[in-house]
């Protein structure tokens, strides 16, 4: 039979992950200014549980401001915890008349928390025999959990909700013990959230060794001498009080002093809807007023759509176009005709923007997938005018690019995307160059958040619009070789297609002004947005690759690795699977009898770091880790690369990313062009196997000579540092001279090493634990070496020290060219990540500077390439590297550009330096 069910919902918690999980650089909010994602947030988790559980009973819990009985227990109790947010402050009023209107019952009480309150009604619903289901962030409640009741502890990010369940059964596997005595735990380790202080020393894992062993905190005490471990014997006997006070605050009150409500007062009822309504409105819901169903619904998408000469059965309530405001036609474009059509509309058009869907099923090395639609959007007359493409065959396909070749390529009409990039490159292979790129959203919303982790239209129309679009991405289905959109009608396709062209044009609007208000526009407009046309063209024009030169390099490796194996083998006095961890550990620590370094929870652990400090005691440790570089190298570099050459062009075509890296870096994938190995020789030989694309081209390198040393000289403004460069003296060797005290001349080869390891250090908020074990010293000398590192060089000490004091006062750092790097961890009360945060503060301005510089010059040389119209081209970025493709007869008019380009891409109190290269292959650059 299957049993009623109850939910109970901790209101403060789940209101309180709704907030941060949809916090974003500009929070949520009505028209009228009242911030709004904390309700928004937990009417879509409330409904998400809803519909998974189907409950007939419900409730919502909430805590009070007035201390608590555990206060009179603990004066400390929640001592640390800090006042909501205004911005969530301001919303639970509002949250509690949502749930009036819902019809959903909400307790609280004065003296108890939320917890006790579900502690309680968990108790009435489980004498009642209903299942009881608790939705709560607070893992305290974890210790509820029975036959009858289950916990969802739910977490959200950029709106996404996840769910971590737990149920008796489950419970008891994961942790050992029964939810009961997760409060004898949490009595012996403490809880800093709620400042419960637990037994000094005490931590989780020990914890749940104690009472896995003994059963609760009384036993324990019972049975002290028991307890093996000396050390963990005393800080029990010394914290035995506060073991018993934290488990008493840690346990749930499941009695009430008066009956607040009963189970039958939890019944679901039918929601008021015009309160609900009315309320919705108020707080600009409408994607809400249309999943409730409430008063005039918005008219679906598919009515707009003009011209669609098919059925369409398919249901769509979650797109919101409501803040268009007039009843704008939808074309849709399916002949010749309509194209030309459309093409003479927007030849009236100064600005359009495009949103462009590409099939994403992409072939070996393939530069881009197929287009399967465009949306374009304009404004005309005051509102908004979109037409949807469908590119629904080869021959259509050739009739549009034949068409919009000019529109394309009229610098007049200003075009906004969004990852506008795929499109260029598309655009490129069908030999269109675009002009008049004015925006793409995606870059510009990664200049004023470079943390985020995704960047898609229906997010960014979320936080920055307050409006809930369909997501494109989600309906085509992600990854290589999923092609789901043949599932999804033409009509709903072309709705939400057509409303992100709308929402690039609107987020073009709030983006602008974002940048505009942080004084970022030069980062945007002169950096980052030309970039994006860079990188399309030198993911376009490839690297060539000679791959009969790369099969050979690939026999030479099986060569020697068999011999290394061979070798390996002879001396283990036996064969065994070198790839084995386990089988590794047995040969070199129980038969020949290494030092054992470090253990894992499995065995020996024969990582890189345990293998190098073994290699000087025995040869077939070296041997191995060199049998591992070179399995790298082959399985990576190797037969990694022969699969991503491309058919037709013989070339890799990387893809490179510009809102991946939170520093302000370039990176690369598919493949990772920046990572091929040069540390040994095996693998810089790689470097050899590239080459220019035919017998009249050679190729340029060019490489800044320590540029994020000269970016801290002029950035500290440290006289010592800036003469050195300006001396053009060896830095090393100059920062040695002065840590050691010894003339220039003085200077030994180690002394030159440790300098430099300092120099580098230093950049990233290396710490004296770091630095010995870099150096292999003490601890003691290496602090001796970073003080009188920064004594000599007391602008990096006077940098180091108000940098992060402005990254407290503002919460974030900048680069010389003003962007940003947010730093919540440098007010964090946990030590590690504020440390985090210290290090970051120091290194993310020299770093992000160093990135700025690099782009600067990359934008330069390629409109120099360009407006010459030379034949030479750019092709490839490597950290502070730029490699250039140069035909014969231009070899040194660009030696002298990529020079002047990247010297001169910024005006700094020390020189930049570029280093030039030329050679047949990559490796004869370096």
């Amino acid at each position: 039979m299957i049993k009623p069910k109850l939910m109970l919902i901790d209101g403060n918690s789940i209101l309180n992950r709704a907030f941060y999980g949809l916090k974003s650089p500009q929070l949520l909010a009505t028209s009228y200014g009242l911030y709004t994602n904390g309700v928004y947030g937990f009417i879509n988790i409330l409904l998400k549980y809803l519909e998974e559980e189907h409950p007939e009973y419900i409730c919502v819990a909430f805590d009070m401001k007035a201390p608590t009985f555990r206060h009179s227990q603990y004066d400390a109790y929640k001592a640390n915890r800090k006042g909501m947010p205004e911005e969530l402050a301001v919303q639970m009023p509002v949250m509690k008349d949502v749930l009036d209107a819902m019809n959903i019952t909400r307790v609280e009480y004065s003296g108890y928390e939320a917890d006790d309150l579900i502690g309680w009604l968990s108790s009435c619903g489980e004498e009642k025999n209903l299942e009881v289901v608790i939705v709560t962030g607070d893992r305290d409640s974890l210790q509820l959990i029975s036959q009858n009741t289950r916990v969802k502890l739910p977490s959200t990010k950029f709106g996404k909700t996840n769910t971590e369940e737990y149920n008796y059964n489950n419970f008891c596997e994961k942790y050992g013990i029964t939810p009961l005595q997760f409060i004898d735990v949490k009595g012996l380790m403490g809880d800093s959230s709620d400042n419960i202080p637990g037994v000094r020393g005490i931590g989780e894992k020990t914890a749940l060794e104690l009472i896995k062993k003994f059963g609760s905190v009384e036993e324990i005490y019972n049975n002290i001498d028991e307890v093996e471990k000396k050390g963990v014997r005393e800080k029990l006997e010394a914290g035995k009080d506060m073991a018993f006070l934290s488990k008493q605050l840690a346990t749930i009150e499941r009695k009430m002093p008066v009956e607040l409500c009963t189970v039958e007062h939890l019944k679901i009822r039918e929601y008021n809807t015009e309160k609900l309504y009315q309320l919705f409105k108020k707080l600009e819901f409408k994607s809400l007023i249309q999943k409730f169903g409430l008063g005039e619904a918005a008219i679906s998408n598919k009515e707009n759509i003009k011209n669609i000469d098919f059925e369409d059965n398919s249901e769509d309530n979650s797109i919101d176009n409501s803040h268009i405001k007039s009843n704008e036609n939808i074309i849709f474009v399916k002949n010749l005709e309509d194209l030309t059509e459309l093409k003479s509309k927007l030849f009236f058009s100064s600005e359009i923007s495009i949103s462009h869907i590409m099939e994403n099923a992409y072939e070996k090395g393939e530069l881009v997938g197929k287009l399967i639609a465009l949306a374009l959007s304009w404004w005309q007359e005051d509102k908004f005018h979109s037409a949807y493409i469908d590119i629904v065959d080869n021959a259509f396909e050739e009739q549009f690019i034949r068409e919009f070749k000019d529109i394309f390529e009229n610098k007049a009409i200003k075009k906004s995307g969004h990852n506008i990039k795929n499109f260029l490159i598309y655009l490129m292979c069908k030999d269109i160059h675009m002009q008049g790129l004015s925006f793409d959203t995606m870059i510009a919303a990664y200049i004023l958040n470079p943390s985020r982790e995704t960047y898609k239209v229906y997010e960014l129309s979320t936080d920055y619009l307050k409006k809930e679009i369909q997501d494109v991405e989600g309906m085509l289905g992600k990854g290589r070789n999923k092609i789901f959109y043949k599932d999804i009608s033409h009509s709903e396709l072309a709705s939400a297609t057509t409303d992100y062209s709308q929402t690039i044009f609107e987020l073009k609007g709030v983006l602008e002004r974002e940048i505009r208000s942080n004084e970022q526009e030069m980062l945007y407009y002169e950096i980052e947005l030309p970039l994006v046309e860079v990188l399309a063209s030198m993911e376009y024009l490839g690297f060539k690759v000679n791959k009969n030169e790369l099969k050979s390099f690939s026999i030479e490796l099986d060569e020697r690795i068999e011999t290394l194996t061979k070798e390996i083998y002879n001396l283990a006095g036996e064969e065994f699977n070198i790839n084995s961890t386990k089988q590794l550990g047995v040969i070199l620590f129980d038969k020949l009898g290494l030092p054992v370094v470090k253990k894992t929870k499995t065995g020996y652990s024969t990582d890189v770091e345990v293998l190098e400090q073994l290699a000087p005691m025995h040869t077939i440790v070296s041997n191995i880790l060199e049998y591992r570089q070179l399995m790298k190298l082959k399985s990576t570099y190797v037969d990694g690369l022969i699969s991503v050459i491309n058919d037709k062009t013989g070339k890799i075509h990387s893809s490179f990313n510009q809102t991946v890296v939170v520093t302000g870096r370039i990176s690369s994938t598919e493949p990772n062009l920046q990572n091929i190995p040069y540390k040994v020789e095996m693998g810089r030989k790689i470097r050899k196997v590239f080459v220019p694309s035919n017998e009249e081209f050679i190729l340029t390198d060019a490489d800044y000579s320590q540029i994020e040393l000269r970016v801290l000289a002029h950035i500290s403004g440290d006289d010592n540092f800036i003469a050195a460069f300006n001396n053009n003296e060896d830095i090393h060797t100059s920062t040695a001279a002065k840590v050691f005290s010894v003339p220039i001349e003085g200077v030994t080869s180690l002394m030159r090493s440790r300098a430099k390891a300092i120099n580098f250090g230093i950049i990233y908020g290396i710490g004296e634990f770091s630095l010995a074990k870099d150096l292999g010293v003490t601890r003691k000398e290496a602090k001796r070496y970073i003080d009188e590192y920064l004594d000599k060089y007391p602008g990096v000490r006077e940098y180091m020290k108000n940098i992060i004091e402005e990254g407290k006062e503002k919460g974030y750092v900048s680069t010389l060219f003003n962007r940003r790097r947010y730093l919540p961890e440098l007010k964090s009360s946990n030590f590690n990540i504020r440390s985090f945060g210290q290090r970051v503060a120091l290194n993310a301005p020299i770093q992000g500077t160093a990135a700025d510089i690099i782009k600067i010059a990359m934008v330069k040389v390629y409109n120099v390439l360009k407006e010459k119209k030379m034949r030479s081209r750019l092709i490839l970025q490597v950290h502070d590297e730029l490699l250039i493709e140069t035909h014969i007869d231009e070899k040194d008019e660009v030696t002298k550009l990529l020079k002047d380009c990247m010297e001169k891409a910024a005006n700094f109190k020390v020189p930049l330096k570029a280093d030039i290269k030329v050679g047949e292959n990559w490796y004869m650059t370096k």
